[in-house]
């Protein structure tokens, strides 16, 4: 058997039923999903997506990433994505290992091993993808391996995860995954901008408050936010915005006008204008065709236990396969 097939029966066994599972691993969930979704909101936190069999699409602004079995997704800052499965079958479902990346774990690796020859410079995205590499496919079996094993995983999971770690700072994808290492880069400051945004992202204060955190002139900080985020960040608030509104709506029944205005919107005809223009139906329609397929308003992928932006109340817990 090969490693990808290990991969394909561990996940299998361990995540029988469509959903995103919880392992005993610290940061490791599983997620399964038997057909194609919809696009659905999701918040992508710095995390490794290695997709074992099927495929998924990630929208970051009008930009797609889609990774498989060949390529690997890293999410380097909290990002606010348009998530589908758009391959897989009752036979053959998407299955996904989703890793959590410790940045303070990366630091010390990255200042330990300091790659063999400098970066060439380049501009980078909050969502990169790489070619999967032997390296990370073999570390990614020795952990799953140990859901069979639970009474070794609080001495074994450090020493796998690690060596994943180790496996992106020094595999194809190095110089992004560093560029999350280190602290003061555009990348850091900009992550830093992020989580006060998502934190104020119901307020109206202005949105430029935000360079200030970054520490970074206007100018510099539009740039660099929309290098790496695909938005500006007044798109990016209202991503945010929309998809609490969508959840408020699915989950908690608000009507339209409410969850707009939970959300910060003041004009009911402006929040159906930019719910429109993300998700391409008006808000009431969108929740009853949601309603009917049975689509979850929150993934899992992606998505740590927190799954929503801060202050966004008390979310239910991520269900869907989204992986």
């Amino acid at each position: 058997m090969t490693d990808q097939e290990t991969i394909i029966a561990l996940i299998s066994r361990h995540a029988p039923r469509d959903g995103t599972v919880e392992t005993a691993v610290p940061g490791l969930k599983l997620i399964r999903c038997s057909q194609p979704t919809l696009p659905m909101p999701v918040i992508y936190e710095p995390t490794l997506c290695l997709v074992a069999q099927g495929r998924k699409q990630a929208m970051l602004g009008k930009t797609a990433f889609v990774y498989d079995r060949a390529r690997y997704l890293i999410a380097s800052v909290d990002l606010p994505v348009m998530g589908s499965v758009v391959e897989a079958s009752a036979e053959a479902p998407y299955l996904c290992l989703q890793l959590d990346l410790d940045t303070v774990e990366l630091a010390e690796l990255a200042i330990r091993y300091p790659p063999k020859e400098a970066p060439r410079p380049r501009a980078l995205s909050g969502l990169l993808l790489h070619d999967v590499d032997s390296g990370v496919v073999e570390a990614a079996v020795r952990l799953l391996r140990l859901l069979d094993r639970p009474e070794d995983i609080d001495a074994l999971a450090p020493l796998a995860t690690r060596e994943i770690l180790y496996r992106l700072i020094t595999g194809p994808g190095a110089a992004s995954v560093r560029h999350m290492a280190r602290a003061g880069t555009h990348l850091s400051q900009i992550a830093r901008a992020i989580v006060w945004i998502r934190a104020r992202f119901r307020e109206a204060c202005p949105i430029e408050d935000a360079a200030e955190v970054a520490g970074m002139s206007r100018s510099a900080f539009h740039a660099h936010f929309k290098a790496i985020t695909l938005m500006s960040p007044l798109e990016f608030r209202t991503q945010l915005r929309l998809q609490e509104a969508r959840r408020l709506m699915l989950s908690e029944r608000l009507d339209a006008a409410s969850a707009g205005f939970a959300v910060g919107y003041a004009s009911p005809s402006q929040f159906s204008r930019d719910y429109v223009r993300v998700f391409g139906l008006p808000p009431a329609r969108d929740v009853q065709r949601l309603r009917e397929t049975g689509e979850s308003p929150a993934s899992g992928e992606g998505q740590r236990r927190r799954d929503l932006p801060a202050g966004a109340g008390q979310p239910r817990r991520a269900s869907r396969a989204d992986a």
